[in-house]
C-alpha cells in the first residue's frame, strides 16, 4: 500500500503522460486547464487505494482513476456554468477564461473522454466498469437537478436532502472505490461492501462540508464561510433548524433565507445563532458521526486483512477529522 500523497503523485504523472496536442485547440486546451488546477483528487486516489486493498497493482487502476477524475472535472465545468461562478480553485472558471460555448463543448468532450479510458480493460472488466459508470453519471445529474429544484422549493424534507447529496456527491465516491475492486477482480460481496463504505463516507463528508461552510475556520476552509447562508441553500443544518425551532424562530429562519442583503454579516451571524440554539448544529454533527460509523461497520464484513481494514478506517478518520 502507498500513502495518499504517493497516489496523488502517481495520478498526476499518469495524467501528464496522457496529454497530446490535438486540434481544435479551443476544445482540448480548456480540458488540460481544468485538470491542471489540481485539487486533492480524492476520488481517483480512492480508486487506486481500493485496487491495492484487494491486492491489485495500483498501475492497473490508473486508467479508471483518471476516468473518475475527468468525469468529476466535467461536472465542475458544467456546475460553474450553471452557477455563473467566476472562480474555481482560485483561478478563472473555463467559461470565464474562454466563453460559454467552449465551456459546454469542452465539458461534453470530457464526459466522452472519461468513457474512453475504460477501453484499456479486458471485455468483462470494461463491461462492469462502464455499467457502474453509466449508472453513477446519471445519478450525479439527477442529484444536480434536485439541487437546482430545491432552490425554488420551501417544502424540502430531510429525506429528500439526503437523497440529493447521496446522488450529487456520495455515489461518485462509492463508485470510485468499487471500480478499484472490479479491477482487482475481488468478490462481488467485497465490491459491494467497498461501495457501501464509500457511499456512507461520502454522505458524512458532504454533511461535514455543509457544517464547515457555516462554522469552519475562514483561514483554512478554502472558500467563503457562510456561502450557503448567503445563497439561501437549504442544507441539512437549515432543515434541522426549521424542524427543531419554535414557530417564531422557524419563521425568522425562513425569512432570513428569502433575502439577499448587500452586507450579509448580520444575516450570517443570526442564522448561525439559530443553528446553535435550535440544536441543529449538534444534530448535524451527530449525523456525520452516524454515517462515518456506518462506513466503518462495512469494514468488519469485508474479506481483507485487519491491517487493510485499519488503513481504510484511518483514511476515513483523517478525512472526517478535517477542520478546514
Amino acid at each position: 500500500m502507498h500513502t495518499i500523497f504517493q497516489y496523488q503523485e502517481f495520478l498526476s504523472d499518469y495524467l501528464q503522460s496522457q496529454y497530446e496536442t490535438k486540434e481544435p485547440r479551443n476544445l482540448y486546451e480548456p480540458i488540460h486547464y481544468i485538470l491542471d488546477l489540481g485539487g486533492k483528487r480524492m476520488r481517483p486516489v480512492l480508486t487506486l487505494m481500493s485496487a491495492e486493498v484487494f491486492d491489485a497493482d495500483y498501475k492497473k487502476a490508473l486508467p479508471a482513476a483518471l476516468a473518475v477524475e475527468v468525469f468529476h472535472n466535467f461536472s465542475l465545468v458544467h456546475d460553474d456554468i450553471m452557477d455563473d461562478a467566476p472562480l474555481r480553485r482560485g483561478h478563472e472558471t473555463v467559461h470565464e477564461k474562454w466563453n460559454l460555448n467552449t465551456g459546454i463543448l469542452s465539458g461534453d468532450a470530457m464526459l466522452i473522454l472519461a468513457y474512453q479510458y475504460f477501453e484499456q480493460y479486458e471485455p468483462l472488466i470494461f463491461r462492469d466498469l462502464a455499467k457502474l459508470f453509466s449508472k453513477t453519471a446519471l445519478e450525479v445529474c439527477e442529484g444536480q437537478q434536485w439541487d437546482v429544484d430545491f432552490e425554488e422549493r420551501t417544502d424540502v424534507t430531510i429525506a429528500e436532502y439526503l437523497k440529493m447529496i447521496q446522488y450529487k456527491t456520495a455515489v461518485l465516491v462509492a463508485a470510485a472505490m468499487k471500480m478499484g475492486a472490479i479491477i482487482a477482480e475481488t468478490s462481488v460481496e467485497n465490491a459491494n461492501l467497498i461501495y457501501d463504505f464509500g457511499l456512507n463516507l461520502g454522505l458524512a463528508f458532504q454533511l461535514q462540508d455543509d457544517f464547515l461552510d457555516a462554522f469552519g475556520n475562514p483561514e483554512t476552509f478554502g472558500k467563503q464561510v457562510g456561502g450557503d447562508i448567503i445563497e439561501n441553500k437549504k442544507t441539512y443544518l437549515y432543515l434541522k433548524a426549521v424542524a427543531f425551532s419554535n414557530e417564531e424562530e422557524a419563521q425568522e429562519l425562513k425569512s432570513l433565507f428569502s433575502i439577499q442583503p448587500e452586507d450579509n454579516t448580520d444575516k450570517i451571524e443570526r442564522v448561525k445563532a439559530l443553528f446553535n440554539s435550535s440544536g441543529a448544529s449538534k444534530a448535524t454533527q451527530d449525523a456525520i458521526q452516524d454515517f462515518t460509523f456506518k462506513a466503518f461497520q462495512t469494514l468488519d464484513k469485508m474479506n481483507i486483512s485487519t491491517e487493510k481494514k485499519e488503513m481504510l478506517k484511518t483514511f476515513g478518520e483523517n478525512l472526517m477529522g478535517r477542520k478546514v
